[in-house]
């Protein structure tokens, strides 16, 4: 880590409530600048920045309790649904990283801005989307201003806050990310019942445009700028092997049990990890040289980033591919309402909510690391009450009876999600900021879009010969499956975080 970096990030909190620096005000991460004029986030700069945060995952969720009504209004099929939620999770993970690069290079808010906007336009796009493919693509593009602007917000609360502020905010951060997982699915019910000005499914789309604008204009008088004192060119090699690599997995794995599994699927999955290893050479390469690549080996040494890091894909893959076959059991197997739908979600949101405050008290008396594996438990033991409840009352279930399991299931990924990005984060170089968080949300998003791809298209495979109860019984024991390995991978982490 530089001094200048140093000096700019990691001085002892002043007693005084921090002054935010006014939004013009660009500097280095503090180079060069007296104290009162060194980037400090304030309260209603981090409101501005978790908005952003919040509006991409959303995003991904809120779709999944629409797809009903999408498949009727723009005939589309199972294929080019899985590909509506997938697609924007691809292009999202494939450009995290190389969003958080380009902020470390241009300024953070200056990409934040600019994502934010862009955001909005996709958004109106799919929101007039004529026909399924053209909200495929639309949702692609929207996936790539989700990962300019996402990968800013972890960027500039680590170059921005110090101290207690900054584990508070990350905090925050955590509770917004698990808490916009469920809310999407909730709020997409509510429009979709609503159905204001005749809009539909399209409503979910369009509700993004006002958010968006107040987001801008909060973000442009309240986010300092803030950019890496030492940047670096855009990794081009890297950037398109990781794209390769993602795309040759995640595509065959959305797209190949509908397609009945053509040979190019078994081609791109059994090119993935020589993708995945050409891209590991050239960076390794590439840090030997002393060049910054797009995912620098030497980042990943560290031991709280790299054991903090492998537990996010099981975590991901089994709550993304939860809440997409939620969302169809709950509509098509039980034929709630989608407003109806979301209300029964609203109970783990809820709890997600409560478990946000809670979990830094928990931390400071028990350990980060004893506390994830705690959370493991809990959810397992809520996964358990799902599955039995589904089991024993199918078809007969309603929101209340769903209740208590998402409760304890909502309580408990509440208390992990937060604590997992402190630890991930927690020993990152101030001046690596930005590549830290694109590394975080490049992994936490291409796991969500695995999850659709893998439980989900478990779940639609056996829909046909077992039955929606069924087929919900074995996706739920998949998602208990990624618990466990959440939960045995959690042993290995620090019990102490910075």
């Amino acid at each position: 880590m530089s001094g200048t970096e140093t000096r700019g990030t990691t001085r002892p909190e002043p007693a005084r409530a921090p002054v935010a620096v006014p939004a013009t005000a660009v500097s280095d991460d503090g180079h060069g600048l007296p104290d009162h004029q060194r980037p400090e986030l304030g309260a209603l700069g981090l409101f501005s920045v978790l908005l952003g945060a919040a509006l991409p995952l959303i995003d991904f969720f809120i779709v999944n309790v629409a797809l009903p009504t999408i498949e009727e209004d723009l005939d589309a099929g199972p294929a080019l649904l899985e590909l509506v939620v997938a697609g924007y999770g691809l292009a999202y993970a494939v450009l995290l990283v190389l969003g958080g690069r380009l902020g470390d290079t241009f300024g953070r808010r200056r990409l934040f801005v600019t994502g934010l906007a862009a955001f909005g336009l996709t958004s109106l796009a799919c929101g007039l989307a004529p026909s399924p493919w053209v909200l495929v693509v639309a949702r692609a593009a929207q996936g790539a201003t989700a990962a300019m602007m996402v990968p800013q917000v972890l960027g500039t609360i680590h170059a921005a806050t110090t101290g207690h502020r900054r584990a508070k905010a990350v905090g925050l951060y955590g509770a917004t990310q698990g808490l916009s997982m469920v809310v999407g699915q909730i709020l997409g019910g509510l429009l979709v019942a609503a159905d204001p000005w005749g809009t539909g499914w399209r409503s979910i789309f369009l509700v993004n445009l006002p958010i968006a604008a107040v987001g801008l204009l909060l973000s442009l008088r309240t986010v300092p700028e803030t950019r890496s004192p030492r940047p670096e060119p855009v990794d081009v090699p890297g950037t398109v092997l990781l794209a390769a690599a993602l795309a040759a997995l995640l595509l065959p794995l959305t797209e190949g049990r509908a397609a009945g599994w053509p040979l190019w699927t078994w081609v791109l999955l059994a090119a993935s990890p020589v993708l995945a290893l050409a891209f590991h050479r050239v960076e390794a390469r590439a840090d030997r040289l002393g060049r910054t690549p797009l995912l620098p080996p030497s980042l990943l040494r560290l031991d709280s980033l790299r054991r903090g890091l492998a537990l996010l894909p099981p975590f991901g893959i089994g709550f993304g591919g939860l809440m997409f076959v939620l969302a169809i059991a709950l509509q098509q197997g039980l034929r709630m309402t989608a407003v109806v739908a979301g209300v029964a979600l609203a109970p783990f949101a809820l709890s997600v909510f409560a478990a946000s405050f809670a979990g830094p008290r928990l931390v400071a008396r028990y350990g980060a690391g004893r506390l994830v594996t705690f959370s493991c438990l809990l959810q397992l033991v809520g996964g358990a009450l799902l599955v039995l409840t589904s089991w024993r009352y199918w078809p007969h279930l309603s929101a209340w009876g769903l209740a208590p399991a998402f409760v304890v299931t909502g309580f408990a990924q509440g208390l992990q999600l937060p604590v997992l990005f402190r630890i991930v984060l927690s020993d990152v170089p101030h001046e690596r900021a930005g590549v830290g968080s694109g590394v975080l949300t490049t992994t936490q998003q291409a796991a969500l879009a695995l999850g659709v791809a893998t439980i989900g298209s478990l779940f639609l495979a056996l829909l046909g010969p077992w039955g929606m109860r069924d087929a919900l019984l074995a996706a739920l024991l998949a998602w208990l499956g990624a618990i466990a390995v959440t939960g045995v991978l959690s042993l290995g982490l620090p019990r102490t975080i910075s």
